[in-house]
């Protein structure tokens, strides 16, 4: 007969066994849990190849969102800006700066400027900014105050959960028409009152199915 081992080794083996499967459920739970939108974009600031400031540009020069980003209001994406854009005032404001040597490069070559998208949705969601705009959501609503970030980051985490609760109650969102891109817009009253206002007025229903943004 071969060697029996006692019983106090199978307990051991079993309680080993045991101790394994929960530290790795909670290690596979932490992992998850670290892995999420919120806990891992937020925050999120790429390093582009052009410093640019959107602190200087869009809040102390006061330049309009629409203007680098002009596709905003006629198309479900927001365009990065060509070269020739920065180049309509760079081919006269600080047009030897060394900072800007890429842009010019860019512009003499034809070759684009390879910016880093720093607000990412997946691949399977439909996001229409033109629509949003059109409706009165104001770039603030998801990209947070950029007019005072000289390198923008992700203020907000881009979830589903997150864009439902603004479908299911999007009147705190909604501004007048005129203020969508005026980041520094102070109401006269409670915004969400003037939202509402707005919503009922333009008969704003936002989907909740899953067709909505998932095409």
């Amino acid at each position: 007969m071969g060697q029996v081992f006692p019983k106090s080794i199978d307990r051991i083996v079993r309680l080993s066994a045991a101790v394994l499967i929960v530290v790795g459920g909670a290690v596979a739970a932490l992992l998850g849990y670290l892995a999420r939108p919120s806990n891992t974009d937020i925050g999120y600031m790429p390093v582009q190849p052009v410093p640019y400031s959107h602190k200087l540009h869009a809040g102390n020069l006061g330049v309009d969102c629409r203007y680098c980003h002009f596709t905003v209001e006629n198309a479900a994406y927001a365009a990065i800006p060509p070269t020739e854009v920065c180049m309509n005032c760079h081919v006269r404001v600080k047009p030897q700066s060394p900072l800007l040597t890429p842009i010019r490069e860019s512009y003499a070559s034809g070759q684009p400027v390879e910016w880093v998208k720093v607000h990412r949705l997946a691949d399977y969601v439909y996001f229409n900014h033109q629509v949003h705009v059109r409706a009165g959501v104001s770039c603030a609503s998801c990209h947070g105050r950029v007019d005072q970030m000289i390198e923008v980051r992700q203020v907000h985490e881009l979830t589903m959960a997150w864009c439902l609760e603004c479908h299911r109650n999007p009147a705190p969102n909604l501004r007048p028409a005129e203020f969508v891109t005026k980041l520094d817009w102070k109401p006269d009253r409670d915004p969400a009152e003037i939202g509402r206002e707005i919503q009922a007025a333009r008969r704003i229903a936002p989907p909740l199915n899953c067709s909505g943004c998932h095409r």
